[in-house]
């Protein structure tokens, strides 16, 4: 049935698939972890109970999406030896150390002190909670720098040498860690994650504010998270636009394609808003552009030359129509998140923060943003890169499994039917919890004891107390 399919598309979109749906768990994850360590501290400077029963609230929510990231996380960790082998083989001596470090360190940080976040409140006390509250939100950061160390470094390959079997390993550790990329698409993806974050807390707080706006709780959380958004958004917007600029620097085909710019400009390139990019003509069909703003935008100058794919061979042009059109809805995701914080902001002053319903309908619209343009952000990143997995490197058509394309089909359709029954189901949970409003006296994730495992069940303790007596 598949025999006529190209078996590394099809390994790319089992990759990408199971990619998209990981990463919006992680994104939440990393901002929900601080967001609790800061209700927590709030909780304990003040006394306020507002505070612990919103911790009390996300941290059942917090301990849902986790779980839904860490299995989801497992599963294309497997992708590397089925249907990457080669690339596996190729950068395993840079990739697998700093992967590695990830569980070491981030991994084995979060598991230690996972549990008693979640459970041990009442057991340790308030002070020692905290600390693993905040070991948990520390992990998740740590676990983030190494990931998007690994990932820069394929993006700007640099503190590498090749050996004789043609596999890449580390000359100077430091250099490969802190490639050109990784420390402005470290700060972005931060960013990224607090703003999707705050975007969620506050859809909530607007929920139950547009059905009680007398709601202590949600009051409290749509404030923080209307804070949030008035001040990252504008950071975030200006951490993008450097992290384009050194793009342009290490990757400017990426660029290229991100803004169409299928000819070169000698004197000042436009800024196409929309269009359509014809790859094979080499143009952007009913093109809507402003004349000379990409050069004053990327080189802050109106008649910077700019180059464009004419320059490139054909076979080194990643996608132009994807990497164009998610980069745009990122960009526009992004700007409707400094529009609501600019609004939030209006109203706060105005004294109706909690009042308006236009801004809790619009914060509500707003809930999947984030989500939105991190997987417009990563379409952007990785299709950018494309036909490379190491930029300007390792070829992606050099990097796949030699498997045939039924074999790679049969279990990308497995992973569709699997991922979609397990989480919707995990998505629906999610939803229910959040359409309840936080309560006075709000318990956390349940307590009980778990299964016993074989050995020591009940059964084994009672045999065991009757011959003692």
């Amino acid at each position: 049935m598949f025999e006529g399919w190209d078996a590394v598309v099809l390994a790319r979109a089992q990759f990408a698939f199971t990619m998209s749906f990981h990463i919006i768990f992680p994104a939440f994850s990393i901002g929900l972890a601080s967001y609790l360590a800061v209700l927590e501290a709030l909780w304990l400077a003040t006394g306020r109970e507002v505070y612990i029963n919103l911790f009390q609230y996300w941290l059942k929510i917090f301990a849902v999406a986790f779980a839904m990231g860490v299995v989801s996380g497992i599963v294309m960790s497997y992708q590397f030896g089925t249907n990457w082998s080669t690339f596996s083989d190729k950068v395993g001596p840079v990739i697998g150390p700093l992967m590695a470090y990830e569980v070491l360190t981030a991994f084995f940080l979060e598991a230690g002190f996972l549990g008693v976040m979640l459970f041990g409140l009442k057991r340790v006390g308030p002070r020692l909670h905290f600390l693993a509250t905040l070991m948990v939100a520390i992990g998740t950061l740590i676990s983030a720098f190494w990931i998007l160390s690994a990932n820069s470094w394929m993006q700007t390959p640099t503190g590498h040498t090749v050996n004789a079997d043609g596999q890449f390993i580390a000359a100077d550790w430091l250099k490969v860690i802190f490639n050109p990329s990784f420390p402005y698409r470290l700060v972005h993806m931060v960013l990224a994650a607090y703003l999707t974050t705050a975007l969620v807390v506050g859809a909530v707080g607007a929920w139950h504010l547009l059905r009680d706006r007398h709601l202590a709780g949600p009051r409290v959380m749509f404030s923080m998270a209307m804070w949030m958004a008035t001040l990252v958004a504008p950071i975030q917007i200006f951490a993008g636009d450097q992290h384009g600029l050194n793009t342009l620097e290490h990757q400017p085909v990426k660029i290229m394609a991100m803004e169409g710019h299928f000819e070169s400009h000698k004197h000042g390139a436009p800024l196409i808003l929309f269009g359509l990019p014809n790859q094979a003509a080499g143009r952007v069909d009913y093109a809507i552009e402003v004349p000379k703003l990409g050069s004053v935008i990327l080189k802050h100058s109106p008649d910077a030359p700019m180059a464009g794919l004419d320059t490139v061979p054909r076979e080194n042009w990643p996608p132009v129509a994807i990497t164009f059109w998610s980069f745009r809805i990122m960009v526009g995701m992004g700007l409707l998140m400094l529009a609501l914080g600019m609004f939030s902001l209006l109203m706060r002053l105005r004294g109706t923060l909690y009042d308006s319903r236009l801004l809790h309908m619009f914060a509500v619209a707003m809930a999947p943003a984030g989500f939105i343009a991190v997987l417009a952000g990563w379409i952007t990143t990785e299709v950018g890169r494309q036909p490379f997995t190491v930029y300007g490197l390792l070829r992606t058509v050099d990097s796949a499994s030699p498997l045939a394309a039924p074999a790679v089909a049969s279990s990308l359709i497995a992973f569709i039917i699997v991922y979609f029954v397990v989480f919707t189901a995990g998505m629906i949970y999610l939803l229910r919890l959040m359409a309840a409003p936080p309560h006075p006296g709000e318990e956390g994730p349940s307590h009980e004891a778990p299964i016993r495992t074989a050995g020591i069940t009940p059964a084994a303790g009672a045999a065991v107390e009757g011959a003692a007596q």
